[in-house]
């Protein structure tokens, strides 16, 4: 009752985007938790909020995808012909469902691009597959939505400056890589360093973390960079990746992070770029606590945060 009184009580309901089609690919006995989604969503729903504020994806076109990714690569993706070294950096079984996941995804992250820069503020219920580089997959991420999204946006001029906060456990290296020199993308990654890539090309701004740091000094770091970078770099819009692997339980990493401090983490990035009125799109990205329920649960809180920004700051 008291998350059905949470949602029933906002005027100004906040837009999600989301397909059951997200948790139907089967990756076996694997850390990556595709049944995260469908539990989001279904926890989301309990809480009392409504189905139109739901918003289902198309999958993305190939056009769209070719604004990022090469076409040589698109096309091994789609007839299946990746070489056996390409499937192993992806890390997850290969399979027509995981294209098709692939595709969906990218589509997620455009519609939620769409939704922030339209109302100020979005979540997609997914996204955040910040390894992939525009000739390659690693890492559990196939294709880049972040980055797709980001073109898609300007080719539609509907914005011309995107920054992107990635608060990944994990450096985007394939984010950091495709915008690499570009002066209308600033991209920022706080992470740990001591863990996976091994090879992280440098982001506009790389916050460099060690294991055992923990929520001190994670978000002392995170104040000194916001709202500072807001102001100097004005985006039209911000694409937060919100990922539930700083979290002290988790399998992948250990920046120990506890859930308060994930929570605060979110207020700095969510309500810093709301107060100078600069639009979200917020994707989950990653999350493998030992507990299920945990990376549930602290997505929930991101969105909970949002939610919160979205009514003070219409």
């Amino acid at each position: 009752m008291r998350y059905l009184r949470f949602w029933e009580a906002k005027k100004s309901p906040l837009s999600l985007v989301y397909s059951d089609d997200y948790w139907m690919i089967d990756v076996g006995q694997h850390v990556f938790p595709v049944k995260k989604y469908r539990a989001v969503y279904e926890r989301l729903l309990l809480s009392g909020i409504k189905k139109e504020n739901i918003h289902l994806p198309e999958p993305a076109t190939d056009e769209e995808l070719l604004l990022v990714h090469t076409p040589r690569y698109i096309e091994k993706l789609k007839t299946g012909s990746l070489t056996p070294t390409e499937i192993a950096a992806l890390e997850l079984p290969f399979s027509p469902e995981l294209i098709q996941f692939a595709w969906l995804v990218v589509g997620g992250t455009i519609i939620t691009a769409r939704l922030a820069l339209e109302q100020g503020l979005a979540v997609h219920i997914g996204g955040g597959f910040h390894h992939a580089f525009p000739d390659h997959g690693e890492g559990f991420c196939v294709l880049n939505d972040i980055a797709v999204a980001a073109e898609k946006m300007r080719q539609e001029g509907r914005m011309k400056r995107a920054m992107i906060v990635d608060c990944d456990v994990h450096q985007g290296n394939g984010t950091a890589f495709i915008f690499a020199g570009k002066d209308d993308t600033f991209t920022f990654s706080i992470h740990q360093m001591d863990i996976y890539p091994a090879e992280k090309p440098a982001s506009s701004l790389d916050v460099e973390l060690w294991s055992g740091d923990g929520d001190v000094e994670y978000l002392s770091a995170l104040r000194n960079n916001f709202p500072r970078l807001f102001f100097e770099f004005r985006p039209d819009l911000v694409f937060y990746l919100a990922g539930a692997d700083p979290y002290k339980r988790d399998k992948l990493g250990n920046l120990r992070l506890t859930k308060e401090g994930l929570r605060e983490r979110d207020k700095i990035v969510i309500n810093g770029a709301r107060a100078l009125r600069i639009p979200v799109a917020v994707v989950l990205a990653g999350g493998y606590s030992f507990e299920f329920e945990e990376t549930v649960t602290i997505h929930l809180n991101t969105i909970r945060v949002a939610q919160k920004a979205r009514e003070k700051y219409l």
